[in-house]
Formats: structure tokens, C-alpha cells, sequence
């Protein structure tokens, strides 16, 4: 079973910092581009931060230079460091694994929420 379960969210006043985690299970994972998704209410889901199989990162304009993507293929975990998080940021953020390979699907954890006060 393909597991992805994210962790680390939670509330925090503006200019403060959260670090998410995101564990997989049941999936080669240096085989997959990771990344980081948030939807707020009401909103399409968007990318906020993604990072291949190699190490290559990419960011959504509105978080560069706040937010950094990372992960660890020995824990099998990926990372969004978020700092100086402002309240626009508040969503829930999904883990998302996507395979190298186009013939297998792509996964999705559960989110964990995210908000930030003013």
C-alpha cells in the first residue's frame, strides 16, 4: 500500500516558521519528483514547491526566497522548510509523489493544515 503522510503543520503568527514533513511508504522513491501542493477553501490546488528524482528544485514565485523544498532518499521523506510565512500562505498543503516513469500513477497524502495569523 502507497502511503504519503504529512506532518508539521499547524498555526503560527506571521513572520513565524514551520518545517513539513512528508514520509512515503510503499514506492521506490528516488524514483519520484516530489512535491508540495496547497489549496485554500474555494481555490485550486497549486504548486508551491517541487524537487526531482536528481535534485533539481522549482518554486512558485510566491514563495521564493521564504520557503525551501528538500528531501532525503534514505528516510524516504521530503521537506518544506517555510519561513517568514505570511497569512495569504494559509492552505493545506499536500505531499505529491510523481513517478519518473509515465505508467505509473502519481499519490497524494492526506494535508496538513496551515495558518498563519496576522
Amino acid at each position: 500500500q502507497v502511503q504519503l503522510v504529512e506532518s508539521g503543520g499547524g498555526l503560527v503568527q506571521a513572520g513565524g516558521s514551520l518545517r513539513l514533513s512528508c514520509a512515503a511508504s510503499g514506492i521506490i522513491f528516488s524514483t519520484y519528483s516530489m512535491g508540495w501542493y496547497c489549496q485554500a477553501p474555494g481555490k485550486q490546488r497549486e504548486l508551491v514547491a517541487s524537487i526531482t528524482s536528481g535534485g533539481s528544485t522549482n518554486y512558485a514565485d510566491s514563495v521564493k526566497g521564504r520557503f525551501t523544498i528538500s528531501r532525503d532518499n534514505a528516510k524516504n521523506k521530503v521537506y518544506l522548510q517555510m519561513n517568514s510565512l505570511k497569512p495569504e500562505d494559509t492552505a493545506v498543503y499536500y505531499c505529491n509523489a510523481r513517478p519518473l516513469y509515465i505508467a505509473l500513477r502519481e499519490y497524494w497524502g492526506q494535508g496538513t493544515q496551515v495558518t498563519v495569523s496576522s
